[in-house]
């Protein structure tokens, strides 16, 4: 309605008022077919267009795009076009479910998804979508039945592939992943996302040889640089993928290349702080490892781990900052047990993990042997005031 109507204002100044008519005649039947009782809403379309608009611009206008959805979806709830755009706005912003959902209850993206696939059955992004959202609550039996249907559906579409690929890689059905994606990717060569996709599968496929003893090491750099290659494409493509620059940084960390993952991390972390928390902790895990395992600096470390923790301890970057965190005080404290620094790291683990009484315990252990850090006096005196 909104074009429309620009559509016939312009055409009005440039003199063709045949169409300028025709347009406006078109504004017309839409305000009769779809009727709005109060001067203060807006009509469906124009909500329902307003969201597909912030959905397509970049992710801090998500938020936006599920209000302008939630209220086009108040006067059309059986809109098939904005029940799918909220699912698909609340599956990009909706965090992993253990975040804040359990295994059993489905979260609000889910529900949704079911819900715009009532509408509209054979969407085979949707179905692509739902199939990922169920593998945490272990419905694999029907999220496979999903995946099956919608390739069946929509076998050559570059979108559903990339979701399905992505299933299947959760799966650790890598060679399957890998497979569909090579294909996709002779038809769109130039989506950042298949590639960085690819560059997952290859990640998982060095993981995978990392416990064998002894190491294939030959094999672990063929995919490490099968790993590399996808990620320089991926970012080259796509500046603005920060989860692949960190992923890269580490890649070339591991290469020996320490000069060229430092330079890469400068500049992912000097714009860290516009990024979503879950982008913000995988690049603090990232930058921890640099600092922990190729050059060697403890104390950094230690704050990056620690800067981890702060969005959440319950996502698996959040998880495995606190267990290296765990690690590194553990063996501090074996080699000296006098070591308040210690106690404080253990002390922001378990509050993390919402421990407070164990929390207050290492901090006041910590206090013990550090008696004027007011780093641990405040942890300690909020954590106080939290219990009483």
């Amino acid at each position: 309605m909104v074009t429309y109507g620009d559509l016939a204002w312009l055409n009005y100044h440039t003199g063709d008022y045949t169409q300028s008519h025709t347009y406006c005649r078109r504004v017309e039947d839409i305000l009769a077919k779809y009727p709005v009782g109060s001067s203060s809403v807006l009509h469906p379309d124009v909500y329902g267009e307003k969201a597909w608009t912030f959905l397509k611009l970049s992710k801090s206008y998500y938020p936006r795009a599920i209000d302008c959805f939630r209220r086009a979806l108040q006067l059309q709830p059986d809109d098939s076009e904005w029940n799918n755009g909220y699912a698909i706005a609340l599956y990009r912003t909706e965090l992993m479910p253990s975040e804040t959902y359990s295994a059993t209850v489905e979260s609000p993206a889910t529900k949704q998804l079911r819900r715009a696939l009532e509408i509209n059955p054979d969407d085979a992004v949707l179905l692509s979508i739902l199939a990922l959202k169920l593998v945490f609550y272990q419905k694999h039996r029907e999220a496979e039945g999903l995946v099956g249907r919608a390739l069946e559906i929509a076998p050559d579409d570059t979108q559903v592939i990339r979701y399905v690929a992505k299933f299947l890689r959760k799966q650790d059905k890598l060679d399957q992943s890998i497979d569909l994606l090579q294909r996709a990717l002779k038809r769109s060569s130039q989506s950042a996302f298949i590639h960085h996709q690819l560059a997952l599968c290859y990640k998982r496929k060095k993981t995978n040889l990392l416990a064998r003893k002894p190491r294939p090491e030959e094999e672990v750099q063929h995919w490490r640089r099968l790993c590399i290659r996808h990620l320089e494409e991926a970012v080259e493509l796509k500046k603005s993928l920060v989860h692949a620059k960190a992923d890269l940084a580490l890649q070339y960390a591991e290469e020996h290349n320490r000069t060229r993952a430092q330079l890469l991390f400068d500049d992912v972390l000097e714009k860290l702080e516009d990024e979503s928390g879950s982008i913000q902790q995988f690049v603090c895990r990232c930058y921890a490892e640099f600092c922990h395992y190729h050059t060697i600096q403890k104390d950094l470390a230690i704050t990056y781990y620690t800067k981890g923790l702060q969005f959440s301890s319950r996502m698996s970057d959040g998880k495995h900052c606190a267990k290296k965190l765990k690690q590194m005080a553990e063996r501090r404290l074996s080699n000296n047990p006098r070591d308040g620094q210690a106690y404080g790291i253990l002390g922001a683990v378990a509050r993390a993990e919402d421990e407070q009484r164990r929390a207050v315990e290492y901090y006041e252990k910590a206090l013990e042997r550090d008696k004027n850090n007011e780093e641990y006096l405040s942890a300690l005196c909020e954590l106080q005031l939290q219990l009483h």
